[in-house]
């Protein structure tokens, strides 16, 4: 599926769940930062799971400071990177996508990742600032 396939039917709330993985979690971001910039891509993903969230599950899962950290981890990456498609920069970069927690880990200590606050409201990295 392309690009604007793929962004079409999220937005849409057409993607079916089980499309949704975590893959296509980073490919969002990487589609929103490449077309909106690093602020509106945060935006833009919150405001999609969320309501992803809302029309195909419980409501529960979103969770905004995993949803801001992941795009901007994702930012990092794409200001290093030489590929000018997803497939290519999921390749150059595939921790993205097999160890992603543990990327997170570097910035954020366990207890943090796990408060209520964290899960409602963005919380700043307590370990290694994102640059």
């Amino acid at each position: 599926m392309t690009d604007f396939e793929f962004v079409h039917l999220f937005e849409t709330g057409h993607l079916p769940p089980s499309l949704f993985t975590h893959e296509e979690h980073i490919r969002l971001a990487y589609i929103y930062l490449k077309n909106f910039g690093e602020e509106s891509a945060i935006d833009k993903c919150c405001g999609g799971i969320r309501e992803f969230d809302r029309l195909h599950g419980d409501g529960t899962k979103f969770h905004k400071t995993l949803t801001v950290a992941s795009v901007k981890a994702v930012h990092h990456f794409m200001k290093k990177s030489k590929s000018t498609t997803f497939d290519d920069f999921i390749v150059e970069f595939p921790k993205l996508k097999t160890s992603f927690k543990l990327l997170l880990d570097q910035h954020y200590a366990f207890d943090l990742l796990k408060s209520v606050k964290a899960k409602s409201e963005y919380v700043a990295p307590d370990l290694i600032p994102f640059d």
